[in-house]
């Protein structure tokens, strides 16, 4: 998808004081400024600490508010990632003034409302030891089983509480049921959950660094 069409694409829908920006792995390729401006040139690298930095760590929407020491000037992003059939290409970010996060703040899920068989049972969120993204079909798991949600794991990443870690594109867990990490034979990171019969789940390589740097290690 070219810069031009993914500008036509959501310019019916961004408010008049947001910039947007464009951005490979590396660097932006293309700036939109709008009334906050933030002052991005194509070409620049990505800062650490950025929203187009973080859509390239989690391959994932992000929301934040991102301080002055970034690009000097601080700003409340919503980033994108942009992929094509050959896969990922970029992130776009939506860079809007901080006041938006006061706005547009959601509060966390206390309960994910679950199906088993023909059932729904409302889950309190501290008894969900992970979440997963399978054919298609999201599933969450507790020490009882195993239950099914309209939810996407991208809606939940949003809206869940701190204490949920996204490890894998398919894969957010539950800090407090962590029971172990430690590298296989082939040097994956590798995490053990304290719920019975539960695999063990891979840590990709993209959610790596972030996982050691929230659970300090």
């Amino acid at each position: 998808m070219s810069n031009v069409n993914i500008y036509k694409f959501i310019k019916d829908w961004v408010p008049p004081e947001a910039s947007i920006a464009f951005a490979d792995s590396k660097q932006y390729l293309d700036y939109q400024s709008g009334i906050h401006d933030i002052r991005i040139r194509p070409g620049q690298p990505i800062p650490q600490g950025s929203i187009s930095e973080r859509v390239f760590q989690q391959r994932s929407r992000i929301e934040s508010l991102v301080n002055e020491s970034v690009f000097g000037i601080p700003y409340y992003g919503i980033g994108y990632p942009i992929e094509e059939d050959n896969g990922f290409i970029g992130a776009l970010t939506v860079i809007l003034p901080p006041l938006y996060a006061l706005n547009h703040k959601q509060s966390s899920y206390t309960f994910i409302t679950g199906k088993q068989g023909e059932i729904w049972n409302p889950i309190p969120i501290d008894q969900i030891a992970y979440i997963e993204s399978n054919q298609k079909k999201t599933w969450f798991y507790t020490t009882d089983g195993q239950y099914s949600t309209i939810q996407t794991l991208r809606v939940l990443e949003q809206r869940l509480p701190n204490t949920f870690l996204r490890i894998h594109r398919s894969y957010i867990v539950n800090i407090s049921f962590i029971q172990q990490l430690y590298r296989d034979v082939s040097s994956n990171l590798i995490m053990k959950l304290k719920i019975p019969n539960c695999p063990e789940l891979t840590v990709s390589q993209t959610y790596v660094t972030t996982v050691r740097r929230i659970l300090e290690f």
